[in-house]
């Protein structure tokens, strides 16, 4: 693979345009709220862009084209079962409560809703996790880097070793990312992921198109891989008949309303773009804005991963060719052997940093799905062409850094610093701490990309992530939005029972593959999961039920706050938001229908 010049020109041009908007917004960075809650003056549409491609990071890009591989079209269930329903639902009916009650952040509305031990425990619980996603992202950044070997002449150059390639790229990525934050908050991020969501469709269109084109149209696609990989209702009614062992049951409560809807219901990284709004409808219909293209996005990153798995794997050739004067020549073309010992394009997974290979537990290649996407960019895409798909890719990655860092920065300064470290400090003062703070943030995932090592699918790495923290939030959030008996101890006890309930899950199993550590059993191993994703989805569901069942038990016992205090933080004290004055078509309600009927109907025609 070699980069031409107009490939060079398409990824520096990006660069350009996005620390240029960090510098050209820096000076409307006049208050905390400007920079926090981008003056809450956006239109609906942009932020309902930017609501879809903060959440377009690497692990939707690279991780979903990694599960398409993986687990074949199963995988589209993320877009089925756990994401649209859960966009209507926070659009229609949790947004009022989030825009309603003023708040800055999820955290603070904890506050307002239970107490500040609820909102603290929640905060450093967040907090954690954006720096785990942020640190994925710079992870598959990385990799992305390496893999096409941009430094490798620079290092030799100086003598560096080239393992250092990885970290080098970390730290460049880390370095955009924190330029375009700290100069221009919240606002730069959500126009910079407009952007990114243009080119990342515009990127992957043709990578679709020409990919199926070779491999010779869907028919083709369903004659090279097994009848499991290309139905996604293949074997729920039983977890040893699907590639990612997930029954009925595991799916539509583990992912559809567990992990899915806690993600999109509760996640600040997605709730801070509709607060972004200038008033309550617009941030209704953000979700619902997002849900539209939402719908259509599996075509565009599962399918790459199908067709990476099912080309063929490229293997050492030895052609012998006999010359009219008699001469033999032997032309021997080598495959490295990380790629012979994957399947299709996708190669055996190597270390990053040690350079050597990896070993499934039973001593087999540990096949290295995330680059599933990247190869088929390598694949497929000319001079030119190749530049943009690249660009897509980068600019996945940079959306979701920038996402969780802008999330990471507003609770860090309004739920952990102000509340409980400098709460009399000047406005401009709070601005300078969201700035420190996202360089804190930036630091912080540096750390944690390295843990992505460990995996061979980041989406596996995030689910598990989102299984500790936001399945049993959403539990939480339920109770306290539609029962005014829920009390503040009762959610504060069932968010320490629900996080514990996932630790001890997950120390008590491990997937067949796996061997104890980062994936699991580093207790004990009382049970075998045939996947890391069916380890995380029953792992939401026991953190969701412990929650849910704590949450009860401590408030009945518990008083409760009077209804004065609860009005719009509970369904039943809170008056429904009127849309009279609004078109029929602008009112979010009649938005989520047709939304519905669309979605009802391409889940008939994939089906």
């Amino acid at each position: 693979m070699e980069l031409k010049s107009v490939d060079w020109l398409i990824m520096l041009l990006y660069f350009a345009f996005v620390i240029g908007i960090g510098f050209a917004l820096k000076r409307y960075m006049k208050t905390s709220k400007d920079f926090f809650q981008a003056g809450r003056a956006l239109p609906a549409w942009i932020c309902g862009l930017a609501f879809i491609s903060a959440n377009l990071g690497a692990q939707e890009v690279l991780g979903m084209g990694a599960s398409g591989a993986k687990y074949g079209l199963e995988t589209a269930h993320f877009y089925g079962i756990g994401a649209i329903p859960a966009m209507i639902f926070v659009g229609i009916f949790m947004m009022p409560f989030y825009y309603g009650s003023k708040a800055r952040s999820v955290p603070e509305f904890l506050r307002l809703r239970f107490d500040e031990k609820t909102r603290a425990f929640n905060a450093c619980t967040f907090a954690v996790m954006t720096v785990f996603s942020s640190g994925i992202s710079m992870y598959a950044m990385a990799r992305l880097i390496q893999l096409l070997h941009v430094f490798d002449s620079m290092f030799r150059s100086l003598n560096w070793p080239q393992s250092g390639i990885f970290t080098f790229s970390i730290v460049l990525s880390a370095i955009i990312v924190l330029v375009y934050i700290f100069l221009g908050g919240l606002t730069s991020a959500i126009y910079n992921e407009v952007l990114q969501f243009a080119i990342i469709v515009a990127g992957f269109f043709p990578l679709v198109f020409l990919g199926l084109k070779n491999i010779g149209g869907w028919q083709g696609l369903k004659a090279s891989l097994p009848d499991a990989y290309m139905h996604a209702w293949h074997g729920l009614g039983h977890a040893s008949t699907n590639p990612m062992g997930v029954d009925a049951i595991g799916m539509g409560v583990g992912l559809g309303f567990v992990l899915g809807a806690g993600y999109w219901c509760t996640d600040f990284l997605v709730i801070q773009r509709a607060m972004a709004t200038p008033d309550m409808d617009s941030a209704r219909r953000v979700p619902l804005i997002a849900a539209i293209p939402k719908m259509f996005f599996p075509f565009l990153v599962i399918i790459p991963g199908l067709i990476a798995i099912a080309l063929p794997t490229p293997h050492t050739t030895e052609t012998v060719i006999h010359g009219a004067d008699g001469a033999i020549i032997h032309n021997i073309q080598v495959v490295p052997q990380q790629i012979e010992q994957g399947k299709g394009i996708v190669p055996a997974k190597m270390n990053p940093v040690t350079g050597k290979p990896m070993l499934t537990a039973s001593g087999q290649p540990l096949l290295d799905y995330d680059m599933a996407t990247p190869n088929m960019l390598l694949h497929y895409f000319p001079t030119g062409l190749l530049g943009l798909g690249l660009t897509a890719l980068l600019a996945s990655f940079m959306s979701g850094m920038a996402g969780n860092v802008t999330a990471f920065n507003t609770v860090f300064t309004y739920d952990i610093y102000q509340s409980y470290l400098n709460k009399r400090a000047s406005d401009h003062h709070y601005l300078v701490i969201g700035r420190w703070a996202t360089v804190v943030g930036i630091l912080l995932s540096i750390g944690t990309a390295y843990a992505a090592i460990a995996f061979n699918n980041i989406m596996d790495t995030l689910q598990l992530v989102f299984s500790f923290v936001n399945a049993p939030l959403f539990a939480t959030f339920l109770l306290g939005m539609f029962w005014k008996r829920t009390t503040g101890h009762g959610a504060f006890a069932g968010l320490i029972a629900g996080t514990s309930a996932a630790m001890l899950h997950h120390g008590l199993t491990l997937p067949i593959e796996a061997t104890p550590g980062i994936h699991g059993g580093w207790l004990t191993v009382v049970h075998h999961y045939p996947s890391d994703m069916a380890q995380n989805f029953w792992g939401a569901i026991f953190a969701f039920s412990a929650n849910f069942i704590v949450t009860v038990i401590v408030s009945l016992i518990t008083k409760p706050k009077p209804d004065s205090e609860l009005v719009g933080l509970v369904h039943s004290l809170t008056p429904k938001p009127e849309t009279g004055h609004l078109t029929w078509w602008k009112r979010p309600e009649a938005l989520a229908v047709a939304i519905l009927v669309v979605f009802v109907a391409l889940s008939i025609f994939f089906a």
